[in-house]
């Protein structure tokens, strides 16, 4: 999804002030944002020039805002085939080429005809070559052996892995709340 800037979308802080999640990029309409200042559920930190008006109210358009009450992620995220792709960061676990969502799919390691379960510890993303020769056979019986054992990860895991895909557009005030832990340069 492209997010225009004309659309003014507000960046949601976890109560700690870290993004809910990177990847997708935590994001909600303005109409969303001005909805929970009222409602006193966030506290407005940064704000566009764009005022929006009443007739006995105006307030400047929040750009970042930040939850009152800490949100706690699970510990154990949702198996879906989009986290799956996020967790191999959009890698072929075959061939390790780099491919958009929709060119990959995701494959049993162990083919579900020969007892292999969808779950984390048996699925892997693949692009679509990969997944079509290794067929309905065993890593060593055709020779394509996974790059990485696959394995459930952590929330966190995801998150570190969805901070790699900037969004599209990114607003300047957003600048001190995302990746302000990353590694500084020299």
């Amino acid at each position: 999804m492209t997010v225009a800037a004309e659309t003014f979308p507000a960046l949601v802080l976890n109560a700690d002030f870290r993004p809910l999640s990177y990847f997708p990029l935590s994001l909600w309409s303005w109409q969303d944002a001005v909805r929970a200042v009222f409602r006193d559920r966030v506290n407005t930190v940064a704000e566009y020039d764009r005022v929006v008006r009443s007739p006995s109210f105006e307030m400047r358009l929040p750009s970042v805002i930040s939850l009152k009450e800490y949100v706690h992620l699970d510990r154990r995220p949702a198996f879906t085939r989009f986290n799956v792709f996020l967790r191999d960061r959009f890698v072929c676990q075959y061939c390790a080429a780099d491919f958009p969502s929709e060119d990959l799919t995701f494959d049993h390691v162990i083919p579900r005809s020969r007892g292999g379960r969808t779950t984390w510890d048996n699925v892997i993303t693949a692009c679509q070559s990969c997944n079509l020769q290794k067929g309905d056979r065993l890593p060593r019986e055709c020779g394509i052996l996974p790059i990485r054992e696959p394995e459930q990860p952590t929330t966190y895991q995801l998150q570190e892995n969805g901070r790699a895909f900037p969004p599209n557009f990114l607003h300047e005030s957003w600048n001190d709340f995302l990746y302000w832990d990353s590694e500084l340069e020299d």
